[in-house]
């Protein structure tokens, strides 16, 4: 695998510990770094691997944390570790050039292959991925409100919230996210927001 390098930044100990012994049990190369602020003082140019780091953080967070290493000129791929109901967070890191977002708690595998896509292309989404444009294809087969409540999830609204600006029921905005996600192909709300933000639908 090219560059296998990981740069894993997290301040809870017990997660820190564990993501390295899966990426290393996985075969990956992996630096430890308890804050965003030990990275940055320790990556040199041209840095090589990857960064996952998780999003909230004492001191530096991870999206300042992404806006330094870019204001540096570090080109490497970023994904963000987020917590649940993190979704505006990850749509806003999505815009400053994240490659990805996994939420916590994750299931190895699914964290194992963002990382491997990451490091096989470097960060740079490809300009015109036929997943995407498939993606793009599938939004404009939803209903003016199906679209409406897509639009609400992807800027992390709840159910509720989502049923009071509409002015539907928390029970008829679950059927239209049902809707929705079946139309979309999406398997998860983050997998939803990811292509969102990609296509510049968020």
């Amino acid at each position: 695998m090219p560059h296998s390098l990981v740069h894993v930044v997290d301040d809870d100990p017990a997660m820190r510990d564990s993501v390295g012994f899966l990426l290393d049990t996985a075969g990956f190369e992996i630096a430890l770094y308890e804050a965003g602020t030990d990275l940055l003082d320790r990556l040199v140019k041209p840095a090589r691997g990857c960064v996952l780091t998780d999003i909230r953080m004492p001191g530096i967070d991870g999206l300042e944390l992404l806006r330094r290493l870019r204001g540096r000129g570090h080109t490497l791929p970023v994904i963000m570790m987020t917590g649940h109901g993190d979704v505006p967070l990850a749509v806003e890191a999505m815009k400053l050039g994240a490659c990805d977002f996994i939420e916590k708690p994750f299931d190895d595998e699914a964290l194992l292959q963002a990382l491997r896509s990451a490091l096989d292309r470097g960060g740079a989404a490809p300009a015109v991925d036929p997943t995407l444009q498939e993606f793009i294809r599938r939004v404009g087969t939803l209903s003016e409100r199906e679209r409406q409540v897509m639009d609400c999830l992807v800027a992390g609204g709840s159910g509720k919230e989502i049923g009071r600006a509409l002015d539907i029921s928390p029970r008829t905005v679950e059927i239209y996210r049902a809707k929705l996600m079946a139309k979309t192909q999406a398997a998860s709300l983050q997998e939803l927001v990811r292509w969102s933000v990609l296509a510049g639908l968020a």
